[in-house]
């Protein structure tokens, strides 16, 4: 008696539909997933800056050696200034790493920093505050 092909051809069947499920629903996937966060303008302040995304940023704040240094999650272009808060000179600068945007304010003095963000006009304001 010869074997029946039924139950083989049944476990390939349901093996392609679930491969068919998997790939149709890896692409749908990729086609709602947000992109990276956007950097879009920095704002100069007599405080110190606010940075405007497209939506909030994954951050990491960090004070090393009297200059405050923030991570941001995100793209942008890099930029950098200065500013005069209190009457001291603080230069910041915005650059590229391998995580995201790492923004750096230093100055003479010691420096103190803080930054508080909010959903604001259809994006998302951080502003960063710093003191000497």
């Amino acid at each position: 008696m010869p074997d029946d092909p039924r139950p083989r051809l049944r476990r390939r069947f349901f093996a392609s539909l679930v491969l068919i499920g998997l790939l149709l629903g890896a692409m749908i996937g990729r086609l709602t997933a947000p992109g990276p966060v956007q950097l879009e303008r920095i704002e100069e302040q007599a405080w110190g800056l606010t940075l405007w995304f497209d939506r909030q940023p994954e951050l990491y704040d960090e004070h090393l050696e009297g200059a405050f240094a923030l991570l941001l999650q995100a793209q942008g272009e890099a930029q950098s200034g200065q500013l005069q808060v209190d009457g001291t000179r603080v230069g910041w600068r915005l650059q590229h790493t391998a995580k995201g945007l790492l923004l750096h304010l230093v100055a003479a003095r010691p420096l103190r920093g803080e930054w508080a963000g909010q959903v604001e006009a259809g994006g998302w304001r951080l502003d960063v505050r710093v003191t000497p």
